[in-house]
């Protein structure tokens, strides 16, 4: 008889041990931060996606609800909060930061996504800090609902991340997921809680470089130039007419926007956008590790180079070891023809 209650006694705790396990767990659910203007790539919602639960979508600013009903036909959405106030226009992130923070805990949201852009680097950390939590930096892939795969060291290691963090912010690389299928759906939109914090900072003013070519880090063809090029004049020259032949945006390496070729918008690399067109044409760009960082998940990389050990043909589909002032305008005139 006392061996059967010891027996009784010793499952007793593994019993309790189970229920408190499954206790534990939380039901999945990601808010995702996106833009207003210019609205942010869709494809932060495939990241959001392969974590699984359902999906909600963040919008702050004077714009938000009209970009809301856009959002809300996007497969996958589940809710759209808006918080329509001007305050939020710009997206300063010592106002934005605290409107995720108090959307998050009211939410019960396990993650937060942003893109890895100047938006979402500027303002998923401060909230982060806001939640005690810390961010899991430009993701490319998702392997589990805690486990996330990340480029470090300029792309040339490759790191799997694994967070314990109850809440868990993110920021992904949008070359590295598909947008998602807009097929009907119809989310709900609903206001956001806004705790509307009363800030220091104040937005100014704004210089924005407007061009009627396809934008950079959305364009399925890239013509980039590098220090190759000798000067503006020569970049202007040779880069412009070639992009316009193939209706391509306009990138340039560091080393040429460094030496003034080019307005620093235009920086493809670590420090730059980080592109993956169907088409990049690198011209007189030698191929720093930098660089590469930023284009080389791109489909189809041809390289015009007059240096045949230059780096950037270790990873070109086509490379054409020649003059570029000759080359070049040779291909646009075909191109043009």
């Amino acid at each position: 008889m006392a061996l059967f209650h010891l027996s009784s006694a010793l499952r007793r705790p593994a019993s309790k041990l189970v229920r408190f396990s499954s206790s534990l767990r939380r039901t999945l659910s990601s808010l995702v931060v996106l833009e207003t203007g210019p609205p942010a790539p869709y494809s932060v919602l495939t990241a959001a996606s392969k974590v699984g639960g359902p999906i909600t979508v963040l919008l702050a600013g004077s714009k938000a609800s009209a970009a809301a009903v856009e959002v809300a036909k996007v497969d996958g959405v589940s809710k759209v909060l808006t918080a329509s106030s001007a305050e939020y226009d710009h997206s300063l992130p010592e106002k934005l930061a605290p409107l995720i923070a108090e959307n998050v805990k009211g939410g019960s949201y396990t993650h937060v996504f942003a893109s890895a852009s100047a938006f979402g680097k500027n303002v998923l950390p401060r909230a982060a800090a806001l939640l005690d939590v810390q961010q899991i930096s430009d993701i490319t892939a998702v392997e589990s609902e805690d486990t996330f795969v990340r480029p470090i060291y300029a792309g040339n290691v490759i790191a799997t991340v694994k967070s314990k963090d109850p809440i868990k912010l993110i920021t992904v690389r949008t070359s590295a997921f598909p947008n998602p299928a807009t097929s009907g759906n119809s989310a709900p939109i609903e206001d956001a809680v806004d705790p509307a914090v009363n800030s220091q900072t104040a937005f100014v003013s704004e210089e924005l470089t407007k061009t009627e070519r396809p934008d950079l880090g959305s364009a399925k063809r890239v013509i980039s130039g590098g220090r190759g090029l000798k000067d503006k004049e020569s970049f202007d020259k040779i880069i412009y007419p070639l992009a316009d032949a193939l209706g391509a945006a306009v990138g340039a390496s560091r080393a040429a926007v460094d030496s003034g070729f080019a307005d620093n918008s235009l920086q493809v690399g670590q420090t730059g956008k980080v592109v993956a067109p169907d088409l990049y044409v690198a011209v007189g760009i030698s191929g720093a590790i930098q660089h590469l960082a930023g284009m080389k998940d791109s489909k189809t990389i041809v390289a015009i180079n007059k240096d045949a050990d230059a780096p950037i043909f270790e990873i070109a589909d086509v490379g054409l070891v020649a003059d570029l002032f000759d080359a070049v305008p040779e291909l646009t005139g075909k191109i043009k023809n």
